[in-house]
C-alpha cells in the first residue's frame, strides 16, 4: 500500500482499511486529454490520483463545457456517481499528465459498506468537493477569464507541486486565455499539462544518448570504453531523424486549431459568394447586389464549424478589371486563397472555369449556388473536386455543406503521432534541430569530432524551445553510461 500513499486520501485510511483496499488497486497512466467516462456513462471504476490532474467537467453544448471541479492527489474520481447510482452526471478528463491507483467501483463500494470510517472520509472528501464547485461556480461568474485561469493555476499548483512551467507551458497560458472553441482549450490544457514539453524532452533524451556516445570516444580515449562507440550512436540519430520528421510532417495541425482554420470564398463576380457568406456566419455581413463588383476587399468573419475556430472570408470576384481599387481587391482574394486551407470555388450557373478554376486545387470543395434559380447549367467541375449545390437565398444545402466541413475539418485536424506544434517558434527550432542532426549522422562516419559539433548545435535549437542543455547533461550521461572516473 506504501506505494499508493502519495494520495493524500488513500493515506488517510485506517491501516486495516488500507490492507483491504491494497490488492484491488492497479497503477494506471493519466495522459492528457483521456477521457475517463462521460456524462450518462456507467462508471465501473475508481481512480486515485498519485500525480497528475483531473478535470470534472459541465457540457455546454455546441462543442462547449466549463470545468465545475478538479481533482488531484487529495482525492479520488468517479465515487460522485459511480458506487452511488452507476451513472456519470459530469465529463471526467485528465488535464495534468501523471499516474492513477485504480480499482473496480463494485469493490470500492462495498468496501465502503462494511467500514464507517471510509464512509467518514469520502463524506469529508465529498463536502470539499461540493464546497469547490460551488466556488468555481461564484469564480466563474464574477471574474474575468484572466483571474479566472489564475485561480486555476494556484489551484493546480497545490496539487502538483510543480514550482516551474517550462517556455512551451507559459505559451499555453497565453492560448488558455484567448480559446474560444473547445478544441482550442483541449489543445491548451494539454500543452499545460506538459505534452508538448514532454515530446521535445524525448528529443532531448535520444540527443544526449548519441552525443554522449559520440562525446565518450572523442573525450576519453584512455578510459575502459567499448571500441567505436561513437557508430553506436548511428541508430539513435536515425530514429530520431525519423521522429522529427513525423513531428514536422503534421500539416500544422496545431496552429490551424490555435489560430484558426482559413476558409476562403473564390469564384467570379455575382457567383453568389457574399450571399453565401452571410448565410454561413448566420448575419448580414457582406453587402449583397446584383452589381457585379460589389466586394472590392476580403472580408473575414471567425465562426465555429464542428468545434474549431474557423475564418471564413469572402473575396472579390476574380476578374480583370481596369479600376485600380477592384483590381487590388482581386490582387488580395488571390493571395488569401493562395495561402487559405480550404478554397470554395462558388460557381453559378453559366460561369466560365475563369481565373477561379486555376486557383483550386484537388482538395477543395466546388459550391453551386443559386440553386432555386430555373436553370441548371453549372459547368462540370475538374475530377477530383467535391461538389455540393446550394442556395442561400432559399436554405437549401446549407446542413450538407456545414457537414461537410465539420468532416473536412475533423479529418485535418484530428491525430498525429505527436502532439501537435502550435507556434511557427517551434518549427523553426525544430527544423534547425532536424537539419543538424542529419549533418551529424553524415559526418559520423567520417569524423566523430565533426559530428559532436552538429549534435551540440541540435541540442542548442531544442534548447531554445524546452531549456538548456549544457555540457553537465552529457558528461553526466556519460559518466553514468560507462562508470568513467570509478
Amino acid at each position: 500500500m506504501d506505494a499508493f500513499t502519495d494520495n493524500l486520501w488513500l493515506a488517510t485510511l485506517r491501516p486495516v482499511d488500507q490492507k483491504r483496499l491494497a490488492p484491488h488497486l492497479k497503477e494506471t497512466p493519466f495522459d492528457p486529454g483521456l477521457m475517463l467516462y462521460d456524462i450518462g456513462e456507467a462508471v465501473d471504476a475508481i481512480w486515485f490520483p498519485l500525480h497528475g490532474v483531473v478535470s470534472l467537467m459541465t457540457d455546454l453544448g455546441e462543442g462547449r463545457a466549463v470545468e465545475t471541479a478538479a481533482i488531484g492527489r487529495e482525492g479520488l474520481v468517479g465515487v460522485t456517481c459511480g458506487p452511488m447510482n452507476g451513472r456519470a452526471a459530469t465529463r471526467a478528463v485528465c488535464q495534468i499528465e501523471g499516474v492513477a491507483a485504480c480499482c473496480p467501483a463494485a469493490v470500492f463500494a462495498d468496501l465502503l459498506y462494511h467500514s464507517a470510517p471510509m464512509r467518514v472520509a469520502l463524506s469529508r472528501f465529498t463536502e470539499g468537493l461540493m464546497a469547490q464547485v460551488q466556488q468555481a461556480a461564484a469564480c466563474n461568474a464574477q471574474h474575468r477569464l484572466d483571474q479566472r485561469l489564475a485561480r486555476w493555476l494556484l489551484t493546480t499548483h497545490d496539487r502538483t507541486d510543480n514550482d516551474r512551467l517550462d517556455l512551451t507551458q507559459a505559451e499555453a497560458i497565453a492560448d488558455l486565455i484567448d480559446a474560444e472553441t473547445a478544441e482550442q482549450s483541449a489543445q491548451a490544457l494539454g500543452q499545460l499539462g506538459g505534452a508538448l514539453a514532454e515530446t521535445y524532452a524525448g528529443f532531448r533524451r535520444d540527443l544526449l544518448t548519441a552525443l554522449s556516445l559520440v562525446e565518450a570516444e572523442i573525450d576519453f580515449p584512455d578510459e575502459d570504453i567499448p571500441d567505436a562507440l561513437a557508430s553506436r550512436a548511428g541508430p539513435v540519430l536515425d530514429a530520431l531523424i525519423e521522429d522529427l520528421q513525423r513531428a514536422l510532417a503534421d500539416g500544422r495541425r496545431g496552429e490551424r486549431i490555435r489560430d484558426g482554420y482559413r476558409i476562403v470564398l473564390i469564384g467570379e463576380t455575382n457567383a453568389g459568394k457574399s450571399s453565401l457568406f452571410n448565410a454561413l456566419v448566420e448575419r448580414e455581413a457582406a453587402i449583397v447586389t446584383p452589381i457585379a463588383g460589389t466586394t472590392r476587399d476580403v472580408l473575414d468573419a471567425s465562426l465555429v464549424i464542428g468545434g474549431y475556430a474557423v475564418t471564413l472570408s469572402d473575396t472579390a470576384g476574380l476578374r480583370d478589371s481596369a479600376d485600380p481599387v477592384e483590381a487590388e481587391g482581386v490582387r488580395r482574394a488571390r493571395a488569401r486563397a493562395e495561402a487559405a486551407d480550404l478554397r470554395l470555388w462558388v460557381l453559378a450557373p453559366g460561369d466560365p472555369v475563369g481565373p477561379a478554376g486555376a486557383l483550386v486545387r484537388p482538395e477543395d470543395l466546388c459550391i453551386r449556388t443559386k440553386a432555386d434559380l430555373d436553370r441548371a447549367d453549372w459547368l462540370d467541375v475538374p475530377e477530383g473536386i467535391a461538389t455540393l449545390t446550394v442556395s442561400p437565398t432559399a436554405g437549401e444545402g446549407l446542413e450538407a455543406l456545414t457537414d461537410w466541413l465539420s468532416d473536412r475539418l475533423a479529418a485535418d485536424l484530428i491525430g498525429g503521432d505527436f502532439p501537435a506544434l502550435t507556434r511557427e517558434r517551434h518549427r523553426l527550432r525544430l527544423e534547425e534541430a532536424l537539419a543538424s542532426v542529419r549533418a551529424g549522422r553524415q559526418a559520423l562516419v567520417v569524423a566523430p569530432e565533426m559530428a559532436g559539433e552538429d549534435l551540440r548545435r541540435a541540442a542548442h535549437s531544442l534548447a531554445r524551445v524546452t531549456g538548456e542543455i549544457g555540457v553537465e547533461d552529457v558528461l553526466g550521461e556519460v559518466f553514468a553510461s560507462f562508470c568513467i572516473g570509478k
